[in-house]
């Protein structure tokens, strides 16, 4: 008996992987189904979306302060400028009113003007993307990574001396505040403690100097210690949820029929025991992708980078709701939208789901 002929064995002792006859009722039955489960995937996202425009709406207005007297500037106004601001800005329309004319025109695109900057909110948004995609987009691919590999190497060597140390390193960090480290890291390696000198910049995404190649490196530069601080707290949840699903799948009689066929350990993990047990660790890392577009707030505020974290910390200050609601309705859909793109990948990797 071969070892190439192996994988197609070891996929029969596995009912919903088998590719026999069996197999084809119920693949074809989760066929027909599957537009079925995407439309009540896709309804479940509408409503979803629908929930966090009503909750956006009013949730802000429970924020102390008045916009109005900040858009002053702390000058002395007469009552009819705050009357006239008021009226500027919608104000003094009755709230029913004011909610009926926010989402009329929030399904159309249009979140409103920011009271502070007096620019449309969706141009504010689209300005400081970019800056949280480089930010949380390069920490996402880098703890995704490391998460998912230490996460295996830990599992396939479970009770081991590296097991421990990895998943104590990994639940100690993750339960460390992101800005209490990212602190900790501006004064330990950008300002400089004892023999340590200050390596890093303490903020922002550039020193406003540089052009070319330089500005790239000054950009990456200023990335090192906010990436650092947010894989530090991040990567430990995709190693546990990747460890636990692969323990999980270590006992299955599908991996015992692999070695017993004369499959190498190694082999078997890497073209058996991962692929399945990656399922779970699928839907966390379309989650934590819904995430990059929200950044992360406090990390963006400690580091002064400019991107919506930043924001949104700014806007809720204020506060500033035309800006507040477009950002949470934004940081929402992300989230929204990656999870149900991940309930409708996840029947096509696992027919079983959907069924």
């Amino acid at each position: 008996m071969t070892a190439e002929a192996t994988p197609s064995l070891v996929g029969k002792t596995d009912g919903p992987a088998s590719a026999g006859p069996s197999a084809r009722g119920p693949r074809a039955r989760t066929t027909a189904g599957y537009p079925r489960y995407v439309a009540g995937k896709l309804g479940g996202a509408a409503v979803s979306l629908l929930a966090v425009l009503v909750t956006s709406f009013f949730l802000f207005r429970l924020i102390p302060g008045d916009p109005v007297k900040f858009m002053t500037g702390g000058r002395q106004v007469s009552a009819e400028q705050l009357a006239a601001y008021r009226r500027e800005f919608g104000l003094d329309l009755p709230m029913w009113e004011q909610f009926t004319d926010y989402c009329g025109k929030a399904l159309t695109g249009d979140l409103g003007t920011s009271y502070q900057f007096r620019a449309p909110v969706i141009d504010k948004i689209t300005e400081a993307l970019p800056n949280t995609l480089l930010l949380t987009g390069t920490a996402f691919v880098i703890y995704t990574v490391l998460g998912v590999f230490l996460g295996t190497r830990a599992a396939w060597r479970n009770g081991r001396l590296g097991d421990r140390l990895n998943t104590g390193l990994a639940l100690t960090l993750y339960s460390i505040p992101s800005f209490w480290l990212g602190l900790l890291l501006i004064v330990v390696f950008a300002v400089g403690i004892g023999p340590i000198p200050g390596l890093f910049p303490t903020g922002g995404m550039e020193s406003g100097d540089e052009q070319g190649f330089a500005y790239v490196l000054d950009v990456a530069h200023h990335l090192v210690l906010p990436v650092v601080t947010l894989v530090a707290v991040e990567y430990g949840q995709t190693l546990l949820v990747t460890r636990s699903a692969l323990l999980d799948e270590m006992g299955s009689d599908y991996l015992t029929t692999a070695r017993a066929k004369g499959l190498r350990d190694d082999l078997v993990r890497r073209r058996h025991a991962v692929p399945n047990a990656l399922l779970p660790t699928m839907t966390l890392i379309f989650i934590n992708l819904g995430r990059t577009v929200a950044g992360v707030i406090l990390v963006e505020t400690v580091f002064s980078w400019p991107g919506l974290g930043g924001l949104f910390y700014q806007a809720l200050s204020v506060p500033d709701l035309p800006l507040v609601q477009g950002l949470f309705f934004v940081f929402a859909a992300a989230v929204i939208v990656m999870n149900t793109l991940a309930d409708l990948i996840y029947p096509l990797l696992d027919p079983r789901v959907g069924r």
